[in-house]
């Protein structure tokens, strides 16, 4: 920490002084508040200064400085403190606690809204809806406590007047995941500037504080805050935390039915005691919501149950009036203060949590609570509040200075004794049962009969006379600075402060008519009602008297105390330098009183002497085992400690640590400083190396499952493809015997692997029944089957209707089936026109009916040879009309319907469009329509085959 400061602003820790007294550390102190270096060390506790000014030390920047820093690796802040509880509870899962103490206007109360807002800039990185409004709330939850608990005092603009610890629980990725706000003691005695006109004129409330008792002693002075946006800051804070319109409303209206409180006034009237005006009733009972009659029956009566069970009221005297009031006034602000903190407790509390599910949930504690008070006159309230300091003080010098000796000695670690005062006799003095001053409150508040103030002083006299910190004017009647019958004093450990007894019983007391609380409980507000269930309770059901005040203060310091022990602490030592609130002024006697009774020199001393870290072997060889080539992954040494002992030796720190029984012992931060950054260094490559092993342990199994799958896939297609030979071979055995060679058998539904071998062994079968249907064709139809499957392969998907189940004649003039008339004349005439041409085959003949241009039909006949195609007229004994060589023809065309139109094409494209008649010539035929045209038979596909044979 030297490194990082320069000499000009002193010594950043004190535990690197050259002398520990109280001169260097005073000299130190002062230089570094001189210089604005408000925050110094005592090893892992913050000393800080109050400025008394705006410094820009908080900023982003500043948060990102720190964020994941080792203490020692920045100047002194209370960011370092705040990161360091965070990263122990992180790492360690360990609950930590931060503890802000100093006296009143020390700076506490920013001192832990500074660690609040670095707690919430560091978490939730990710940016999570859900934690982010846990943030915010909690950040918000500050500025109503502190509208609500802190006040004006003559010492402190912004005193707190009240304790608060705040549980901040985090879930396993470090994120606030809910809290929870416990109060102490809080002093009931402050609204008005900020209002506006309208709220304050529905209040029955004027702006200037002077017009109310209550506020008229803090209104004399200005104040350095801005009270007006204080007022919406904390108007804005209720709304985000979840105040609704109705409660904030009842908030603001028991406030004002406070202030006119203060203002009632009463006077005797002969016998009876009365309200001074009636309209002060009036605007009370419209506040909360009560009948004014039942108003000043409460004020001015109260309801007293007899022995026999009778219920009578009895009357105030003005005194008792007056005593009633203030009372009244003071439990309505406690009531309505430990409501707003039950609500925020109600919004923030970690809701439906389970470990096993969300991991464990760990606590970073804040304690921001009143400091050490001495006014000119101090009653109970600095009594108790002396009396929690002296409790801190207690759990300080537990932790910091009596356990840290007791664990050197109990692990067997030299080390030289630092005398330290105990402050434990002073807080027997206080809370000692039967003998301490609570114990002597208590039993003058139960007894029977008239128990004044002076009466009790005197028992705590009789009974603490000879207790070496108490001490009174009658015990010391030379000590003109106590007043006789009023005044005691105690030594506290920050100094001598003198009481006064007045008052000490009916504030113990606190007492509280009943009728006042069922007063409130019949209220028609519900928030009022809420706040006051013990107003249910009839005068005679109300029989047990309740803990005193200063009892049920003393079991919540008691309860916080050993809620803040089973936590790791972290300190802030706050220090006032002056009276004055000045940011340049520094007090030197104010302040080594402070240190004095802070104790932080004898800390210092303590923490110069000792170590800074300590760890169970285990623990530390778990940490950083890596570090050592001996120690990782596992060591094969006789015990953790010689595993620890490689490790501190590897690294050359045997200078700086000791060896307990149980732990190991390390002086200063650096070292560790040093190992933490080695194990930081090693970790990613650790990771990567688990990664990578983990990563080839997946593949493997990722292989070993591959490989199983494709042997099981391989061994189930092998079954699927003898399966699919089985039932072919089932299905198609007797094929040869059946009439059809096993068309009609439906082939199985082949494996995908087999789908090409199905369609070649589905085509090969084919071919093997055409070839088995082939072999009993006669040589004689060969021809006409071959020109048939030429057909079907020129027409198939063309037309539908090509005449494939009639047989191909050819020469049909020629057949003296179909054309028993003319067929003779036809021989005759091809026999000469074979003689005269000279061809050798007939490739087809038959009647045909020739269609022009104009639609006009002629009955013709059609005669075909390898050499040429004769037109002939049969009506003339088939005189040739024309003769076309065959070569001249280049093509053929014909329809897809059932028609048979046929246009012959040749190569002086003159070509002929002509119509198939099966058979002899219908008298009278016509070519009229579609219809005609479809009724006759079929005959050109042979046709067109045998041209197209003859033209290729």
């Amino acid at each position: 920490m030297a490194e990082l400061e320069g000499l000009e602003f002193g010594k950043s820790d004190f535990v690197l002084l050259d002398e520990v007294n109280m001169e260097q550390f005073m000299e130190n102190l002062k230089l570094r508040f001189e210089k604005a270096r408000i925050y110094t060390f005592i090893g892992e506790v913050v000393v800080s200064v109050n400025p008394y000014k705006q410094m820009d030390i908080y900023g982003k920047e500043a948060i990102d400085a720190y964020r994941g820093r080792e203490l020692y690796e920045n100047p002194p802040h209370l960011y370092a403190v705040a990161d360091a509880a965070y990263k122990a509870m992180k790492r360690r899962a360990k609950d930590t606690c931060i503890v802000i103490s100093g006296e009143s206007g020390a700076g506490k109360t920013e001192a832990s809204k500074y660690i609040m807002q670095y707690i919430a800039a560091i978490t939730n990185p990710s940016q999570r809806a859900e934690v982010e409004s846990v943030k915010n709330v909690l950040l918000k939850s500050n500025c109503v406590l502190e509208a609500f608990g802190n006040a004006k005092t003559n010492r402190n603009d912004n005193s707190s007047r009240f304790g608060k610890y705040m549980d901040i629980n985090f879930n396993f990725n470090g994120d606030p995941t809910g809290g929870h706000i416990n109060n102490y003691l809080l002093e009931k005695v402050r609204l008005l500037r900020g209002g506006s006109e309208e709220m304050l004129g529905s209040l029955h409330l004027q702006k200037d504080p002077v017009n109310y008792v209550y506020t008229r002693e803090g209104a004399a002075s200005t104040t350095s805050n801005n009270d007006r946006s204080s007022h919406r800051a904390v108007l804005s804070a209720l709304q985000v935390i979840g105040f609704s319109k109705e409660e904030i409303d009842s908030i603001y209206r028991i406030l004002g039915t406070i202030l006119i409180l203060g203002n009632l006034q009463f006077e005797t009237d002969s016998e009876s005691v009365q309200v001074v005006g009636s309209e002060a009733v009036s605007h009370i009972a419209g506040l909360t919501t009560t009948e004014p009659d039942n108003v000043t029956k409460s004020l001015l009566y109260r309801t007293v149950a007899t022995g026999g069970g009778e219920v009578i009221e009895k009357g105030h005297t003005e005194k008792e009036a007056c005593f009633g009031r203030d009372a009244f006034a003071k439990a309505l602000y406690e009531r309505l203060f430990c409501w707003i903190v039950a609500r925020i407790n109600a919004v923030i509390e970690v809701k439906d949590y389970n470990p096993v599910l969300h991991g464990k949930n760990t606590v970073i504690g804040v304690l921001d609570i009143y400091g050490f008070e001495i006014f000119d006159n101090n009653s109970f309230e600095q009594f108790c509040i002396n009396y929690c300091n002296e409790k801190l003080q207690q759990l300080f010098i537990e932790l910091i200075l009596r356990q840290e000796q007791d664990e050197y000695q109990r692990e067997g670690i030299t080390w030289r004794h630092i005398d330290y005062f105990n402050n434990q006799i002073i807080v027997d003095l206080v809370e000692q049962p039967h003998k301490g001053i609570i114990s002597v409150l208590d039993e003058a508040c139960l007894t029977v009969g008239k128990v004044t103030d002076t009466i009790c002083l005197e028992s705590m006299d009789a009974k603490l006379g000879q207790h070496p910190h108490y001490t009174s004017r009658k015990l010391t009647p030379s000590d003109k600075t106590m007043e006789f019958h009023r005044d005691f004093r105690i030594r506290h450990y920050a100094g001598d402060v003198t009481y006064s007894v007045e008052g000490f019983l009916d504030k113990n007391k606190d007492p509280l008519f009943q009728d006042f609380k069922r007063l409130m409980y019949n209220s028609s507000n519900p928030v009022l009602k809420e706040m006051w269930p013990d107003g249910q309770l009839s005068i005679t059901e109300v029989t047990k008297r309740p803990l005193t005040a200063a009892t049920l203060f003393k079991n919540s310091i008691v309860a916080l105390v050993d809620k803040l022990g089973c936590k790791e602490p972290y300190y802030v030592r706050c220090i006032k330098p002056n009276e004055m609130k000045s940011p340049v002024l520094f007090d030197d006697a104010r302040c080594q009183h402070q240190v004095a009774y802070l104790g932080l020199l004898e800390n210092v001393r303590v923490r110069r002497a000792g170590f800074a870290y300590r760890q169970p072997y285990a623990r530390f060889l778990q940490r950083y085992k890596m570090t050592c080539e001996y120690t990782w992954p596992n060591h094969l040494m006789e015990t953790d400690r010689e595993a620890v002992e490689a490790i501190v030796t590897q690294h050359g720190f045997q200078d700086d640590v000791a060896y307990g029984h149980t732990k190991l012992f390390v002086r200063t931060p650096r070292s560790l400083f040093t190992l933490e950054q080695e194990r930081a260094a090693l970790i990613p490559i650790l990771v990567l190396f688990l990664q990578k092993v983990w990563r080839g342990a997946l593949a493997r199994m990722r292989c070993q499952r591959m490989r199983a799958i494709y042997a099981i896939m391989g061994c189930y297609k092998r079954f699927k493809v003898k399966a699919h030979f089985w039932e072919v071979e089932r299905r198609f055995t007797n094929v040869r015997n059946m009439a059809d060679y096993g068309k009609s058998v439906e082939w199985p539904t082949p494996p995908a692997a087999l789908a090409q071998f199905d369609s070649i062994t589905q085509q090969l079968h084919r071919r093997w029944r055409a070839r088995q249907i082939v072999k009993n064709i006669p040589p004689s139809d060969m021809g006409e089957v071959r020109a048939k499957v030429a057909a079907l392969g020129a027409l198939s998907g063309e037309r539908k209707d090509w005449g494939c189940g009639r047989p191909w004649e050819r020469d049909y003039l020629s057949n003296v089936r179909d054309c028993p008339q003319t067929s003779s004349n036809f021989i005759r005439i091809s026999k000469e026109l074979r003689n005269k041409d000279q061809y050798n085959q007939v490739l087809f003949s038959g009647f045909c009916r020739k269609v022009n241009r104009f639609n006009k039909s002629t009955d013709r006949a059609l005669f075909i040879t390898e050499k040429h195609i004769y037109k002939l007229d049969p009506k003339k004994q088939f005189k040739v009309l024309k003769r076309l060589p065959l070569e001249s023809m280049t093509g053929l065309s014909i329809t897809a319907g059932v028609d048979q139109m046929v246009a012959l094409h040749t190569s002086s494209q003159d070509d002929v469009l002509l119509y198939i008649q099966r058979g002899e010539l219908c008298v009278g035929f016509r070519l009229q329509s579609g219809a005609e045209l479809n009724q006759a038979k079929p005959n050109f596909t042979e046709l067109a085959w045998l041209s197209i044979n003859c033209i290729q």
